[in-house]
């Protein structure tokens, strides 16, 4: 059996596709099952059990000797959510839980960290262990992720293998129901369907031209592919940046968006708003030398082929992977 926390949601929804994909059809899928809206994420996958994340705990630890292998996606991930004590609970201390059963367990572990934990990137965007506890995330759902990942480092005792995946600007198919945390190419498909147009931030940084603003969008689809490598591979233990590794601009995201859906763009730019501008992320760009070196060698998809196959073969048939 193979346990995905946060199996309705976007990424761990798509993990569990490719679990299936290489017959791994034994999955517990641990998640709040109370959005309807998720449903459709789960719909014909090869699922063994369904546990709701509060009752996820005391299953274990009746089932643990059938547990082959966790994957913790399962977060509070709303970074306009201002309320530490849910993630406290959702990403700190329900992760510390699963790391602790983990080491008693002796099941190996791959979990969801962030590249929000790199704020304003001051210290780069290289997963150098050494400077994690340096990090100065932006909200409280970033410092949530960067509180888990220095206590994971500070721990003797770790399961024997464990992965702590920083994932950068995560796009792709089963994110419908995300709202206003859903990727930008999502937003950006439904604004040009509705008004013909897209609206883009302008910059209030010199350095950059308006919709020159650059971030490192990856494919949900090479996600779960590491995930499924680090499966197998179980050497190796520590942090990882999943990015696609190439800083792409917002300017690039639009105009590709609108020809995949075989229109010319048009593009106009509004002011950032004020309360954001302040902590707003003018460059994010993840350095995938570290998981390159443990013989990660797969390429990752292009900002234009991933958006292509996501805008011509989900979107706009309202499909799900």
């Amino acid at each position: 059996m193979i346990i995905v926390t946060g199996a309705a949601g976007f990424i761990g929804s798509c993990l569990i596709n490719k679990l299936n994909q290489e017959n791994f059809n034994f999955i517990i899928a641990v998640d709040d099952f109370s959005d309807p809206r998720k449903e459709a994420n789960l719909t014909g996958k090869r699922i063994q059990e369904r546990v709701d994340r509060e009752d996820f705990f005391g299953w274990l630890d009746n089932n643990y000797q059938e547990i082959e292998f966790i994957f913790h996606i399962g977060a509070r991930t709303d970074t306009t959510e201002f309320d530490r004590q849910i993630f406290e609970h959702l990403n700190v201390e329900y992760s510390k839980q699963i790391w602790n059963r983990c080491i008693d367990y002796q099941i190996p572990l791959v979990y969801a960290s962030s590249a929000a934990t790199y704020g304003l990137g001051e210290f780069g965007y290289d997963d150098n262990e050494s400077v994690i506890p340096q990090l100065k995330p932006l909200n409280p759902y970033g410092d949530s992720k960067n509180e888990f990942d220095i206590w994971a480092l500070e721990q003797e005792r770790k399961p024997f293998f464990w992965a702590g995946l920083k994932f950068f600007n995560v796009y792709g198919p089963n994110e419908y129901h995300k709202d206003r945390m859903a990727s930008v190419i999502f937003h950006a498909y439904n604004q040009i369907c509705q008004t013909g147009h897209m609206k883009l931030f302008r910059s209030h940084n010199p350095n950059f031209s308006d919709g020159g603003q650059m971030r490192d969008f990856v494919y949900v689809k090479d996600v779960v592919e590491v995930c499924s490598f680090l499966m197998h591979h179980r050497r190796n233990s520590g942090i990882y940046n999943l990015g696609s590794g190439k800083a792409r601009t917002f300017l690039d995201l639009a105009t590709l968006t609108f020809h995949a859906m075989g229109r010319d763009a048009e593009i106009e730019f509004i002011d950032t708003p004020a309360d954001i501008r302040d902590k707003y992320q003018y460059f994010t760009q993840a350095n995938m030398s570290k998981l390159r070196s443990i013989g990660y060698d797969r390429p990752f998809f292009s900002l234009e082929e991933g958006i292509a196959d996501y805008v011509r073969s989900y979107l706009s048939e309202g499909n799900y992977l």
